[in-house]
């Protein structure tokens, strides 16, 4: 099936210019990475809430340095452009709001599940997408935010690269049905709009996302910078750390990549 492919007028209809996020919307056919495009514009003064998105990304980028998959006509991949009015000291909330929204957007669709720190999956674990967010601070304060997102909404099947393919899936293999990508899109801007609100006037999302978070109460594996732990992950720190217990001991990890291995049954 050949893929449906977004023209610039066609994603523009996500745009609200009353809104915070997605007041205006970049538009392209393909591009190396939207992020890269989104820290471009972080400069311009009025760059809060400017959005990038394109049918197709060439070189897109994923956590500790992977590169994302984005097939034309085929993925959701957007950036967001934030001046946060928020502290340095507070980026943490970012990544936490920022799932939440992602999550929100697709549950008209299908059911997903959030695994800490920036995926979401269907509920065999398998990844639906990812979220990537860079900061610019100065001193205590948080200058700008660039949130990233990459969804699968159309890949199926044969469609889905083979080294990929155990543990990947899509919107519309989950759903049995195709994904409308620009109703996605407002979909996201809305949500995140709403949750950027409830950050700024201090209303942190860190119990809302404890109960979202399918990674707590699973045994994972997890590869930090320096090590990696096999253990149980029993809560969220107070900043969003994974807290795992393992041999006799218990680690708030602020990052790291994490390997669901079984759920708390041991099963």
């Amino acid at each position: 099936m050949r893929p449906m492919m977004e023209s610039d007028t066609t994603w523009l209809r996500a745009t609200r210019p009353d809104r915070r996020l997605g007041r205006a919307i970049e538009a392209h056919a393909s591009i190396g990475s939207t992020n890269d495009r989104a820290r471009g514009l972080l400069a311009q003064p009025d760059a809060d809430g400017l959005v990038v998105v394109a049918d197709e990304q060439t070189a897109g980028r994923g956590r500790r340095g992977r590169s994302w998959h984005s097939p034309a006509g085929r993925s959701l991949a957007a950036s967001i452009v934030l001046q946060p009015r928020l502290a340095a000291a507070d980026a943490w909330v970012l990544p936490l709001a920022a799932a939440l929204a992602v999550s929100a957007a697709c549950e008209p669709v299908a059911v997903v599940r959030l695994k800490w720190p920036n995926d979401v999956t269907d509920e065999r674990g398998r990844k639906l997408g990812g979220i990537l967010i860079e900061t610019v601070i100065a001193d205590d304060r948080l200058c700008g935010a660039i949130i990233g997102v990459g969804l699968n909404t159309d890949w199926v099947g044969a469609d889905v690269p083979a080294d990929i393919r155990d543990r990947s899936t899509s919107l519309a293999e989950v759903s049995r049905r195709p994904v409308d990508r620009v109703a996605l899109l407002d979909r996201l801007l809305d949500a995140l709009s709403d949750e950027m609100e409830r950050v700024e006037r201090g209303e942190w999302p860190l119990e809302r996302y404890r109960l979202r978070c399918a990674t707590v109460g699973m045994a994972v594996r997890v590869a930090t910078e320096t090590e990696t732990i096999t253990g149980r992950a029993v809560d969220l720190g107070a900043q969003g750390e994974l807290v795992v217990e393992w041999d006799g001991r218990r680690s708030e990890l602020s990052s790291g990549e994490v390997v669901e291995l079984r759920g708390a049954s041991g099963s």
